[in-house]
This record gives C-alpha cells, structure tokens and sequence, in this order.
C-alpha cells in the first residue's frame, strides 16, 4: 500500500495551523507542520499529534447509544432520530418550547458543518433557553463590538507582525497560541517585535509562559484590570496625550470621556491594583509614545466581576491612542468568507432570564444560571437539555450544582463522540465522526487572525460506514422538528441537503470580498481553493475603516453612556469603605490557567496531552506555601463558598503572593464516563470552586478569576483519608 501525503489545517484551537499528514490505508504514519502554509509556516503545538490520538482512540463513539435499564446500548440512526424528535416535540407541547434547553460547546465554532447547520436546528427548536461557551469565557469581547464596531464577531485584532509595543493584559498567547487573535508560533512573532526594536510587556497576576519572553512583567492583583485602565486613560487626558487622529471615525465626540476618568488617578488605584503610580504612569508614557503600540487583553480581562468594563476600556484605551485601523494596533480582518454579512449582528437585553432576571445576548442566557433554570419550579422550566460539542459540567461555574440538577430531567440527548461527565446523564447520544472523518475551512478563526488567509481541508479518511456527519445529524434532526413546510420552506431544506457544507462555503467565497478581486477568471471560488493545497495568502491586515464597520452610520458608536455606567457598580466595589470587609483567615483569590497541551476536558483523553508530570495542580507563592508550612507536591484543600477539592501544591515564586492558581477542565472522577485515559490523569475540578452567583453583572460572564478561597494544609494521614473517603462516598452515590 502506498504512502500519500496530505495536507490539513488543525482544528484544536484558534490558532489554525497548517499540518503535512502522512499515511499508509487508514494508518497515519506522521504529522508534521506545513511550511508552506501562509499562516503558521511549519510551526505546530502538541495539540497538533493528538489529533490521530482522537481518531484512533477505542473511547470514541461511532454508533448512537441509548440509555436503558441494562446500560448503554446500540440504536440505529433512524430510530434514534425518531426518538430524540418526538421526546422533544413532547415535551414543548406539555410545557411550552422554552422548556427544551441548549448547550453549545466551543467545538462547535471549529466545525464547518456544525456551524452552518447547527443554527437551522436551533431555529426549528425555537426556545429561548440556550446556552453556550460564549458566557463562559468571551461574551465581553463581542457584546464591545457588536455596540462599537456594528457587529458582535467584528472584533480587531493586534496587529503583532508590526506592532513595536505590545501590552498584554490578562492573556498567555503562548500557551494559547493567541486567543481572539489567531497566531501560529507567538514565540516567534513575539520575538519579531523585539528584534526590530520594539518592547513586549505583560501584566498578569502569573509570571506566565508569556512573561518569560516579554520584556517586563508586572503583577497586578486579579479582578482590578479596570482600574489600571482607568487610570491609564486618565493619564492620556491628564498628560494631553490623546492622538489627533482618535476621533477620525467617532460618531460623536470624547465628551465626558475626561469627566468619568478623572477620579481615577494613578495615586488612587495604586494600592488596589497592587501596581505603583510611577508604574502606571510609565506605562501610559511608554505606550503614548511607541510609533506603533497595541493593547491587547484576554481571559483574565474578561471572565471578572467587570470584564465587559474591561474590555471597553480597552479599546477606548487603544482608540484614544489612535491605535484602532493602525497599521501595528487593532487591525480588522478581511476574510475571504464574509460571515458578518450573514450573521445576527449580536442583540442585547431584549429579554430575561426567568429565574435570575439575567440579559440575553444573541438570543443565549449567561450559562451561569443553567442550573437554576432546571431547578426552580415554576412554568418555564427546563425539562430537557441538547448537549452538542459540550461539557458544562466541567467547563461551567459550580458544575456540581449543574451535575446535580441534571438528574431530575425527563430527556437530555447529546451530540458528541465521547461519554463524558455531562453526557453520562444523557438518555440518548448521537457521535459525529472525528475531525479527520470532515472537511473543514475556518470560518470563524480567519476573522481574528493576524493575517488573511484561505485555506480548505479535504477529509483525510472516508468516514466510516454507518457513521454520520455533524451536519448530517442537525439536518435531519431540523427535517423532524420542523414539522409541515411551506413550499419555498421545503426547497430549501432540500437545497440546504444537497449543498452540504462545501457548497454553502463556495458561495460564501463566491459572494466574499475576494469572490471577484483575485486575479483569476471568476474570482475565488472553492474550485480554486482546492487547487492550493497549503492555502492561499492573502496579505497582512490593512486599515480599512469606515468600510469595516457595520453601524448604521458607518461610524464607530462610543456608545460610552451604555458601558461608563458600571462605573458605579465599580466605585462600590473598591472604594465603598462603609462596611469592612469579612475576609476569612488566610484567604486566597483564585484565578485559572491554561496549558498548550490542553483547550477542552476531552483532550485530556489523548496519551500524548496528559504525558509527563501531573498538571493539575494549585500554584502558589513561596512565601504563603511557608506561612502554611506546606512543602512541594504536598496535598491542600481548596475550599470557596460553593465547594472544596484536594489537590498537589505547587510552589512557585511565578504567581502573585494571595493568588492561587488551578488549570480548567480537569475532575475526570465521577462514574459512567468512557474516558480511560483521562479518568487515569483525573485531577480535580475547579469549578467545584467557583460561584455561579459570581458574574460580570453587566453582562452575565461568568466571574472565574477572583474567586475568594481558603486553603488547608492536609498534614497527616487522617486529613487524607477523610478526603478520600468523601470522594469515593460521593463516586458511590453517582453510580
């Protein structure tokens, strides 16, 4: 049998790298980085080598499976439609449509097919009670450009290949391999700015894998990024810094801008944010003065108590700059699939949730008050759930209240090749094939890359017989729900059928905004793509306001009235002395972490991920770790309001003395998953730690970072074994 070479784009994360993938039959030989790919140009992470992990991994699913009183059995594709739609047509006709909810994974947004066809399904469902990932850890970013820039995905992104200042707030792209800015080896593009003479600073309360590259680090305390910026901004208009060109594109002017900023000085929030005002004041200095400057802030920044305030002022910060449409600052991309133009612009607060009065954005509730829209009695209430691409559980503040009130649901059906910690409560699951089974084009993640580019996928193996595509699966799921059509109803749904995925991208390319502006004879097209195995380059990011806003005035909507607001809700909240704190002894302030061998819960189910030294860990200053005798690998109780887990202590001068931090996506120790490897490398759940209570409440984020907690030393063996024993009672109760 002969080996083929094939080329492919990683779907693992953001950063979209390009992969040479050699094989022999159905035997992948190796996978290696495309240096020809425009993009990522032969770099790839260790993300990249799990993806034949997950192909060939026996824990996947190919089969649908059914709940019954003899455990998990088989079921055919037809029968387990037929089920899973007339459960649900059921249920919304005792209860009402909304008592059907949806929860939608990240790894729905790295799907092509499920992208496209997961909305028709959604549509047919018609309930207000969806969920998704976007709450979890994103919302901020998309609710500042769907008000500023005219649409929620219309996001700017750093210009890092020309920037010669770039501020890092909140956000660790080497391990992420940049977030919201999609950019293969930000090593080597970090280096880049320096080696043209330009500066890397990050402030984050981790000396992260970030920090070690960059030219300074300074620690900030964990939920008070506003008040750096705040006190930033107040320095421009104090210092009369405010570039000449900020207001090119404003819709209004800066007016009252000074006036909501000036009781923010450095010397005010210094000791709150744990920076000095010579420190601040620097750093406004320093970035006024760089030619080409960039702010740029993340998951720190964003799933905090005030992450949308954040993230506004982040961008005002880089606009005041004139930083926004700058060549080196926030540039907007350009790709060849135009996706805002068929797309929800991204509404907000046009109606409530039932239990907890919370806004929707994009027609989803903030994930945080799932639990209790199952719970609470009362007419609304959820009685079913459709998981897809998804582990909320895990991945969700206070998921064991969520695991909790998944037990008294009527029906919930998965969509998902794994049986993990939420799907295990599933009545029905429905496995779509392995990412090497699809085809797949970017379309999401080429809109905050760093450069255009274009680039198809073929599926690497013919998808097994008997299996079924994501897209296959909403579509004839959608068919049944749907019910009777109207004529022009049901020609497109025969349309949508018989496109498929590939032939609504060729008319997105076809109709796109390089459709007719390449020079070939009929623009590109998916026939061309194809032709171009590694990918099309199509240039570095350009300035192209006013034609990249989707406002109505073809302005930039300051909208400051909408997000300055907070600002009493932040006054309350650091300057409001009138009560004094209750802080319990020796308490911590938790925030996550992330690691380049791990993005979602089941990646830990790959052998070449979870390898090596354990990473569930608690990091913790050395200084505390001696105040709390503790040594290294010594285990801990971590306890908040909600919950407490037992992990190893790591001790690090690399984190912030009050600060703890514990990674995502681990506590792969509850009964019925089918997850081997994983439940091998369990570590614990941070999100036993986290409050569902604790939000953004200017948009519902879930608060993950800046978290109280307390922390026990388990000296001796009693502690230990009380522990153990607990966790097993717990394991034995679920099973």
């Amino acid at each position: 049998m002969t080996k083929k070479t094939n080329y492919q784009t990683c779907n693992l994360c953001e950063a979209m790298c390009g992969l040479v993938i050699e094989t022999q039959g159905e035997k992948i030989l190796s996978i290696k980085g495309d240096k020809e790919d425009p993009l990522s140009k032969g770099y790839i992470c260790p993300k990249a080598t799990a993806l034949q992990d997950i192909h060939e991994d026996p824990d996947r699913l190919t089969k649908p499976l059914e709940r019954t009183k003899h455990g998990w059995q088989p079921i055919s594709w037809d029968d387990a439609f037929d089920r899973v739609s007339s459960k649900i047509k059921s249920i919304q006709k005792r209860y009402g449509n909304d008592a059907v909810g949806t929860y939608l994974g990240n790894p729905n947004v790295h799907n092509m097919g499920a992208l496209l066809y997961g909305r028709h399904f959604l549509q047919a469902l018609n309930t207000k009670n969806m969920y998704s990932a976007t709450s979890v850890d994103q919302l901020p970013h998309h609710l500042v450009a769907s008000k500023l820039f005219g649409h929620m995905l219309n996001i700017p992104v750093p210009d890092i290949d020309h920037t010669d200042y770039f501020l890092i707030l909140g956000a660790n792209p080497v391990a992420s391999n940049g977030s919201i800015m999609s950019s293969p080896n930000i090593k080597k593009r970090l280096k880049s700015i320096q080696s043209r003479g330009g500066k890397v600073i990050v402030i984050d309360p981790r000396y992260t894998e970030t920090a070690e590259l960059a030219d300074k680090h300074i620690f900030i305390k964990p939920g008070t990024d506003a008040l750096l910026l705040l006190a930033m901004i107040h320095v421009i208009f104090e210092s009369n810094l405010i570039d000449d060109n900020c207001t090119k594109y404003l819709s209004n002017e800066l007016d009252g801008i000074q006036e909501d900023v000036i009781n923010y000085s450095p010397e005010r929030v210094a000791s709150i944010v744990g920076i000095d005002s010579v420190s601040i004041r620097r750093l406004a200095y320093e970035f006024s003065e760089a030619k080409k400057p960039v702010c740029y802030g993340r998951m720190g920044t964003s799933v905090q108590s005030f992450g949308t305030l954040s993230q506004y002022l982040i961008t005002l910060f880089n606009l005041l700059n004139g930083r926004i449409d700058s060549v080196g600052g926030m540039m907007f991309t350009n790709p060849a699939a135009d996706l805002l133009s068929h797309t929800s612009k991204g509404h907000f607060d046009r109606y409530r949730s039932r239990v907890r009065n919370l806004p929707e954005f994009n027609g989803e509730f903030p994930v945080s008050t799932l639990a209790d829209e199952i719970l609470e009695p009362g007419d609304g209430k959820i009685k079913a759930m459709v998981f897809a691409g998804g582990n909320p559980v895990l991945s969700t503040p206070n998921g064991n209240k969520l695991d909790e009130a998944l037990k008294g649901l009527e029906f919930i059906v998965a969509i998902d090749f794994y049986l993990n910690e939420t799907n295990r409560h599933a009545d029905i699951i429905l496995p779509p094939v392995s990412q090497l089974e699809r085809e797949h084009y970017d379309l999401i993640f080429n809109l905050f890359a760093v450069r255009n580019t274009a680039k198809y996928s073929p599926a690497l193996f013919k998808a097994q017989k008997g299996t079924k595509q994501d897209w296959e699966i909403y579509q004839s799921l959608t068919e049944l729900l749907q019910g009777k059509l109207k004529v022009k109803d049901k020609i497109m749904q025969q349309i949508n059928r018989h496109l498929g995925p590939a032939g609504q991208l060729d008319l997105l390319l076809r109709t796109g905004p390089h459709g007719q502006k390449l020079n070939l004879k009929k623009g590109l097209t998916l026939k061309e793509l194809k032709r171009l195995p590694h990918g099309l380059d199509l240039g570095a990011l350009k300035p192209s306001l006013p034609h990249a806003l989707r406002t109505k005035s073809k302005r930039i909507e300051l909208s400051r009235d909408f997000f300055m607001k907070d600002l009493l809700r932040l006054e309350k909240e650091f300057f409001d002395f009138s009560e004094e704190p209750k802080k319990a002894e020796r308490q911590f302030t938790l925030i996550g972490r992330r690691h380049i061998r791990s993005n979602n819960s089941w990646m830990h189910n790959s052998h070449r991920l979870v390898k090596g030294k354990p990473r569930c860990t608690a990091m913790m200053n050395t200084a505390d770790a001696q105040c709390l005798s503790l040594k290294n690998d010594q285990l801990i109780e971590v306890s908040s309001n909600v919950g407490s887990i037992v992990l190893p202590v790591e001790i690090t001068d690399k984190i912030l003395s009050g600060v703890i931090s514990i990674p995502h996506g681990w506590g792969h120790n509850k009964k019925g998953t089918r997850l081997s490897i994983a439940e091998k490398n369990a570590g614990q759940s941070v999100n036993a730690l986290t409050d569902e209570t604790m939000i953004d409440k200017f948009c519902g984020t879930a608060a993950l970072n800046g978290i109280p907690v307390t922390v026990k030393a388990l000296t001796n063996t009693d502690d230990i074994e009380k522990d153990t024993e607990s966790t097993q009672q717990l394991m034995n109760a679920e099973a």
